[in-house]
């Protein structure tokens, strides 16, 4: 994107960003983080940026920062952002048994929290501030409207317009195309946005005429002072996906009749040239009947054509890339040189529920590595699971991650990390995710993987690799198995550290 001069965004009466953040702990965006991150949560979408992906979001001019700043913001907004997220997590975990939900998300969960990090000092991007946040690039992606208010780009928990003074006069900050209201996106650059209050949707009100006063009246204010109103649009799979999609000018501003009879206010807002383009039907975009995939989004229904136990959708909402070629595989290959033995197995007919008398549970140190969910206990240089020679059945509670992914995963196409693997489900901490298909020497891994091959690599992951054995007994080809370090929220990336070989860790 060419930088643009001082001069083009002055006419805008865009202010000039002080070269300090307030607060103890600077901001961060949630762009592509993973679920907790750990990443956490990091999200979506998100594995920690490098310094070519963190570009600035209008120009260094207009910034009156250097790059070195610009870093620093972000990596504080990131490091706001998952503090959230994994506080969050361990929140759900501890409601999900008290709440009605399967996963203890509430409305009250995500307050609270984000109230707790409050008081904690943990808010980055305090003071209200028109124009663009330190920290936040355009395309970031998150996970609720309280990751909103914790990094300051909008800080309204329930309502769609925030906003602040200038010049003795209100004038919109932000706004949230949550889909509540009859909003219409034109196209990527252009938003017919219809003004707060009246909506029998909103709060169980009746439908009344809308009043020029709070959010309305800002928003009548920035047209009139041409400032630039910050606009984040909603993205519905599964749920809400909050997208930052950058600056806009308030341009038309009329009062007519809206859906409930009512008189509406509605504001058309046109996007700043000179910003990231992004796709458009990156806004509230509309289920379609007759499919489970929003329209304008590509999709392939299952990767593995039916050899994984649970389909594993890809989707891709960012461009027309489609996933590279390659054969997808749930048996691990093994170079054709080396021969491998099935080990001799248990004689057990209970499950393995005595483990003084499963020779398997005798290599693992006496006991059975796995809980009765099927969860892992505590992580070892090797766990030895029931293999092909075993007497128990399928059911046993040591065989694990030999029967395959059990969880909704899907493949979805990253902003700037090319693609990724996210949950649709709650994952408990401790359940296996999926086998790494890495390297194997003499087996090109760019030819044959499974779902494995796209989960990225986090410095704060929310998966570990785990060594297994089972089918036989050479250590030098373990099986790398992942699993969760602690529970996954719902449309959480999933991230692993950087493995070093094929048998590394």
């Amino acid at each position: 994107m060419p930088a643009q001069s001082y001069a083009h965004f002055k006419k805008y009466n865009i202010p000039e960003l002080p070269h300090t953040m307030p607060g103890k702990y600077p901001p961060r965006i949630s762009r592509d983080m993973p679920a907790t991150l750990d990443f956490i949560p990091g999200v979506g979408k998100s594995v920690f940026a490098s310094s070519e992906e963190c570009k600035p979001l209008i120009s260094d001019v207009y910034c009156g920062r250097d790059s070195k700043a610009i870093n620093e913001s972000r990596q504080r907004v990131m490091k706001s952002l998952n503090l959230f997220r994994n506080l969050l997590a361990e929140r759900m975990s501890e409601q999900k048994g008290k709440a009605k939900t399967k996963t203890g998300a509430t409305w009250s969960t995500y307050l609270e929290t984000a109230m707790t990090l409050q008081r904690d000092n943990k808010w980055v991007n305090i003071s209200k501030r028109l124009g663009p946040v330190p920290g936040v690039e355009v395309g970031d992606e998150f996970y609720c409207r309280a990751e909103l208010n914790v990094i300051g780009l909008h800080r309204q928990f329930c309502n769609g317009i925030d906003y602040t003074k200038k010049d003795g006069k209100i004038v919109a900050t932000s706004i949230v195309n949550s889909g509540r209201y009859d909003n219409d996106m034109k196209s990527s650059d252009s938003l017919i946005y219809v003004g707060q209050g009246g909506n029998p949707g909103v709060g169980r009100t009746q439908p009344k005429d809308q009043k020029l006063q709070r959010g309305n009246l800002a928003l009548m204010n920035s047209k009139e002072a041409k400032t630039p109103v910050r606009v984040i649009l909603t993205k519905k799979i599964s749920k809400p996906l909050y997208i930052y999609h950058g600056l806009y000018l308030v341009e038309k501003f009329s009062q007519e009749r809206g859906e409930f009879g009512k008189l509406v206010f509605k504001f058309v807002l046109k996007r700043i040239s000179g910003q990231p383009k992004l796709t458009q039907g990156l806004g509230v975009v509309k289920k379609s009947r007759n499919s489970k995939v929003p329209k304008g989004i590509s999709y392939v229904n299952d990767i593995s054509r039916g050899k994984e136990k649970m389909p594993i959708r890809v989707v891709n909402a960012i461009d027309d890339e489609r996933p590279p070629f390659f054969h997808y595989t749930t048996n691990k290959i093994y170079p054709k040189f080396n021969k491998l033995y099935i080990p001799s197995g248990c004689d057990c007919t209970d499950g393995c529920l005595d483990s003084n008398k499963c020779s398997c549970a005798m290599k693992n140190g006496g006991e059975i590595s796995y809980n009765s969910n099927g969860q892992i206990v505590k992580k070892k240089s090797i766990v030895y699971e029931c293999g092909p020679s075993c007497k128990c059945s399928s059911s046993c509670t040591n065989r694990v991650s030999q029967l395959g992914v059990r969880f909704k995963l899907e493949i979805f196409r990253t902003q700037f990390k090319g693609w990724g693997v996210r949950t649709r489900s709650y994952i408990p901490s401790g359940s296996f995710i999926c086998e790494y298909m890495g390297e194997v020497p003499t087996t090109d891994a760019t030819q044959y993987g499974n779902v494995g091959r796209f989960i990225n690599h986090s410095c704060s992951p929310n998966l570990f690799a785990q060594k297994v054995l089972y089918d036989h007994d050479d250590k030098r080809f373990p099986h790398i198995m992942l699993f969760a370090t602690k529970d996954i929220p719902a449309s959480r990336e999933l991230t692993i550290m950087k493995l070093q070989g094929e048998g590394g860790m």
